[in-house]
């Protein structure tokens, strides 16, 4: 038995599919167009050598290609997405490297305070000194690396978790812009010019700890990160990211005034952020609008 021929097969000359074929070729592309729209009003085979004339002279588009759904992820568990902050915040990756290396430096140095023995919540002064605390009279001149030491060491698990989640804070706002290196370079140098500031400030003498220094010499970087429109953000959101950094610098220095909080440092860091290490961190920066 022969196979049918296809539906697309060339019509054999003198054949009745011919004849019609070349009936309507002579037709206009109006009257194709009205016998292919109004087809049930005809003969099938009318209809169809209407479309098959207009398909010929291009003036039928092609059939949309079928739309395939792309599967989406299933959700995500709370579980999972906890874990995946715990990851980013505490594994270093290609785009933050220098972050969670510090709050690494800072969790392990605490850990290893507690197991030998100091209070989880309130060490005693003589604890911190041994850890390397900012000591009047022993910091300088003799035990400079004090003022590398005190910050890394925290006065209690609640000083660590409010320094740490400010550090992580900044870090992912800056670091991304500035890099690994110039963050680092910018934390320690901020937390030793906070902690000359408190020697210096503290005539009396003072024990102080703690990564706040720095922090604060993090909030001049990204003052000057925003001030010199170093960070892609429109008018509006640049005034207000300035805004927010402004009130928490001032909120934290008035918690500072009533509580046995070392402002000094505080302000130390905050200078050293803004007039050194911020203008020596964005050297080779480009500048967006």
């Amino acid at each position: 038995m022969d196979a049918p021929a296809p539906n697309n097969a060339t019509p054999e000359p003198g054949s009745t599919a011919a004849l019609a074929a070349q009936l309507f070729a002579q037709k206009p592309e109006a009257e194709l167009l009205y016998m292919a729209q109004n087809a049930a009003r005809y003969p099938p085979a009318v209809g169809a050598a209407a479309v098959a004339e207009l398909k010929r002279r291009g003036l039928l588009p092609e059939a949309p290609p079928q739309h395939v759904p792309v599967p989406t992820a299933s959700a995500e568990t709370w579980p999972e997405l906890i874990g995946a902050l715990m990851r980013g915040l505490f594994i270093p990756s290609r785009r933050f490297l220098a972050t969670p290396l510090l709050l690494d430096l800072n969790l392990l140095v605490f850990g290893l305070m507690v197991l030998s023995g100091v209070s989880v919540a309130e060490p005693t002064g003589h604890q911190l000194m041994l850890w390397g605390s900012n000591v009047s009279g022993l910091t300088l001149p003799g035990q400079p690396w004090r003022l590398f030491s005190c910050l890394f060491i925290h006065a209690g698990l609640s000083h660590l978790l409010l320094n740490m989640f400010s550090l992580w804070l900044l870090g992912l706002l800056v670091e991304d812009r500035v890099g690994p290196g110039r963050l680092v370079l910018v934390y320690l140098a901020c937390g030793v010019g906070g902690g000359l500031a408190s020697l210096w400030w503290h005539t009396a003498g003072i024990n102080s700890v703690g990564a706040s220094g720095a922090i604060f010499g993090l909030y001049g970087l990204l003052l000057t990160l925003l001030i010199g429109k170093k960070l892609v953000l429109d008018k509006s959101d640049r005034r207000a990211m300035l805004g927010l950094v402004l009130y928490l610098v001032l909120s934290n220095l008035l918690a500072g005034v009533t509580g046995n909080i070392d402002n000094a440092a505080h302000l130390g860091g905050l200078a050293t952020g803004l007039l050194v290490a911020g203008p020596l961190a964005l050297i080779g920066l480009k500048t967006h609008a």
